[in-house]
């Protein structure tokens, strides 16, 4: 059984004169929750048209679910679910209407799978309420079980939270890490929004200008962001002992010049601070470290803030 869902080799586009993917590599196993992160027009939607089809690239090629050739590509389309640039919603139809015409459309068998998939994504209740009249989130819901008919084993969304309320962004983030880790789908999120990202991938690839800067997993990134107190003293040896014995310091790392790296007690600087002076130790360098997430990303793009 292969282990990822998609890959690409070097896969390009170009419009006229403007790159629009420059390359890319990427790679999304199966079971993984994988946020595409980039500005608007970075290449996030570029790259999401490529992979389902609506669009050819100029060179390089792509993989799904281990298959490469333009039969089996077109073939395994079949087992995405997607959302791309909104819901494709009929405003004068209600949540199951909606869901029967697209049923029709795709040529899905039976009716049973209806009231199943508005059950899934929580919108089982609302009868004759016609979808015009549904709050943002719900027709966020409904553009998703929309996705989900057909039993797609990989789900691609295009800015699924842009322009939700708070509630609306919960209910989208219990949903899909429902559909994560009780049906077991992968699942695509083109994003701009890194903090509610954070909440939910697994794993990470950042996108600038068309270019593919890094991919990382959540345990690799919470690595990359965590905060620490940097510590350099004339004694690195007695300063460890001093903080095991104090603080009872369990997490920290010494690296390769001396200085220290503590993560306990990154509240408690001044405390730290004194108590190593008072020990007769010499501080060099003492001070918090260490980035948040917007920071991190902000500076993995070149110091460009994101909106």
């Amino acid at each position: 059984m292969n282990e990822y869902v998609l890959k690409t080799n070097h896969l390009s586009k170009k419009y006229k004169s403007t790159m629009a993917l420059d390359k890319v590599n990427i790679s999304i196993k199966k079971g993984a929750i994988y946020g595409f992160i980039g500005q608007n027009g970075a290449g996030k939607s570029t790259l999401i048209r490529l992979v389902c089809g609506l669009a050819e690239p100029t060179t390089g090629s792509l993989e799904l679910f281990g298959n490469t050739s333009e039969r089996a590509l077109i073939q395994n389309r079949k087992r995405i679910g997607t959302i791309i640039e909104g819901p494709a919603l009929y405003p004068n139809m209600t949540a199951a209407e909606n869901l029967e015409a697209h049923r029709l459309l795709k040529g899905i068998p039976g009716k049973e799978c209806i009231e199943k998939t508005l059950a899934l994504v929580g919108l089982q209740d609302t009868r004759k309420k016609k979808a015009r009249n549904f709050s943002l989130g719900m027709k966020q819901r409904l553009g998703i079980a929309i996705a989900l008919l057909g039993d797609p084993e990989f789900l691609i969304l295009d800015e699924p939270i842009n322009g939700l309320d708070p509630m609306g962004v919960v209910e989208i983030r219990g949903l899909l890490k429902k559909l994560n880790e009780e049906h077991g789908i992968t699942i695509f999120i083109s994003s701009h929004i890194l903090s509610e990202l954070h909440l939910l991938a697994t794993h990470y690839g950042i996108i600038h200008k068309g270019n593919l800067i890094d991919q990382l997993s959540l345990k690799e990134l919470n690595d990359k962001c965590q905060q620490y107190l940097h510590i350099k003293v004339n004694h690195p040896d007695k300063a460890i002992t001093v903080l095991e014995n104090h603080f009872k310091m369990k997490s920290f790392e010494v690296m390769p010049n001396g200085s220290i790296k503590m993560f306990d007690h990154i509240n408690d600087p001044g405390e730290v601070s004194q108590t190593l002076v008072h020990q007769g130790l010499v501080i060099e360098e003492f001070m918090p470290m260490g980035e948040d997430l917007e920071t991190y990303f902000s500076h993995q793009i070149g110091g460009v803030h994101h909106g």
